[in-house]
């Protein structure tokens, strides 16, 4: 199975399909040859799970990871991709605490069920369509809610970051909350779907819809060879800034020759070199805008 178009999903074919190819986010895709999947060690860490309240006061159960030493630190509210927090998402929460900042993967799915161990991309998809976006919303101010709360948090500090479906998330959330203080997208939808496509059935705003209200200032990382998020979308997220007059700063990063996905270690459609600039990038924009 590949796992380079939008959200993940190529149609599984019978070599994907005798494992689970997202259980523990490491499975057969992950070991071919160009995946390279990063396990981050967890040792000088404190790595738990949390509940924290979400939309309508649900308890939402959350990993975290943040460092042990003690002190007050900057937060990074990591959204997940449709496949829900397996151990690439844990992972990228591990590297931010590394990094030295406590970060949170909120289980935006939980009500629903856990997509991790799923092959089949209809249950994934009844899964995700549940998580609509006030809901998603209501969670992530759950998120930080949360954050705001622990006395190992700069309640000042507080960026968020996401993958695919999470980077829209994060263009979202950026508009909304003013407690973030900046946001990384990491190739998340920007303009709403076709009529009849997957997600085009919600009634939301889309990213390029709220660029006028975007105060938050927005990195967006993106693949030249993304085939369900076209240049042609982020060029209208970037003339939707530009009209806006773009007073939250954001910009948009494309990456040349590369596919969607291109950070996640377990796939395909992984890059390398892509992916450590764009992580490097990520950092910087963080420490650039007071999340640190």
């Amino acid at each position: 199975m590949r796992l380079d178009r939008p959200e993940g999903y190529f149609p599984p074919t019978r070599r994907a399909l005798a494992g689970s190819l997202f259980f523990a986010g490491y499975a057969t895709a992950a070991l071919s040859s160009c995946a390279s999947p990063v396990t981050t060690p967890s040792d000088d860490l404190i790595v738990e799970d949390v509940r924290i309240e979400g939309a309508g006061g649900y308890s939402l159960p959350a990993y975290v990871a943040r460092p042990s030493a003690r002190g007050r630190r900057g937060a990074i509210i990591v959204v997940n991709e449709i496949f829900g927090i397996h151990d690439y998402i844990k992972d990228v929460c591990r590297r931010f605490a590394r990094e030295g900042y406590v970060a949170i993967a909120p289980d935006y799915f939980d009500r629903a069920g856990d997509p991790a161990p799923m092959t089949d991309f209809a249950e994934i998809r009844a899964i995700v369509g549940t998580a609509n976006n006030e809901q998603v919303m209501g969670d992530t101010q759950g998120a930080i809610a949360w954050l705001q709360a622990q006395r190992f948090v700069r309640d000042e500090a507080i960026g968020i970051t996401g993958f695919c479906w999470g980077g829209t998330v994060v263009w979202m959330a950026a508009a909304r909350f003013a407690a973030i203080k900046a946001g990384v997208a990491w190739y998340g939808r920007l303009v709403r779907p076709q009529p009849g496509s997957w997600g085009a059935e919600e009634e939301r705003p889309w990213p390029a819809d709220i660029a006028a209200t975007l105060r938050t200032p927005v990195l967006g990382l993106y693949a030249e060879n993304d085939n369900g998020i076209p240049l042609a979308s982020v060029e209208t997220m970037r003339a939707a800034l530009q009209a806006a007059g773009n007073p939250s700063r954001s910009e948009i990063v494309v990456y040349p020759g590369v596919q969607h996905g291109f950070h996640a270690d377990y796939r395909q459609s992984y890059n390398a070199e892509a992916a450590a600039a764009g992580w490097t990038r990520c950092l910087a924009w963080f420490r650039a805008n007071g999340v640190a």
